[in-house]
């Protein structure tokens, strides 16, 4: 599994797959590409409980302020803005690199998820994922089903546009 890189051309982007060891502390190392891309206003990272899947999502200040304006487009007192309040931003965790690059995940978070050894860490774009590694694999071949079904769908949908004469 590889690093974290920027991509030449692209904003600052988290890519690829890597596993790391968990130590007895709950310690993973981080890359220093990684950690580049997470600068923010602190030497550290931004982690709470992904509201998508049964994992630990992350990022830099830049995640942080996407969901903060998300949450502010709605209405106090709204259910949604309510849920993302307890789930984002009361679940979230400030996560300092320490000298050796290492963040310390949360013992809540790594009960909650299961992460006693070794863990996967994922680049989705503006933000990471930290898996425990076996659901990370079975997570990742569902997702593989699921890419490889909606893209023959969104294909479809094109070819019967052009068809259609809407795709000139």
């Amino acid at each position: 599994m590889g690093v974290l890189r920027p991509v030449e051309g692209c904003s600052r982007v988290f890519l690829s797959t890597f596993e790391k060891q968990l130590d007895s502390k709950r310690r993973i190392v981080v890359p220093a590409d990684f950690r580049a891309l997470a600068s923010g206003p602190f030497d550290g990272v931004f982690c709470f409980p992904s509201i998508e899947a049964d994992c630990i999502e992350g990022g830099g200040l830049s995640l942080f302020n996407q969901y903060k304006s998300l949450i502010d487009e709605l209405a106090f007192g709204d259910p949604l803005r309510s849920s993302l309040e307890t789930v984002v931003l009361g679940g979230m965790h400030r996560l300092a690199f320490d000298t050796a690059g290492r963040i310390t995940l949360p013992e809540d978070l790594c009960e909650a998820f299961g992460m006693k050894d070794v863990v996967a860490v994922v680049g989705l774009g503006d933000r990471f994922q930290i898996w425990e590694r076996d659901a990370f694999l079975g997570h990742r071949e569902e997702a593989r089903k699921a890419a490889r079904q909606g893209l023959a769908s969104l294909r479809d949908a094109q070819r019967l546009m052009r068809a259609n004469g809407g795709g000139q």
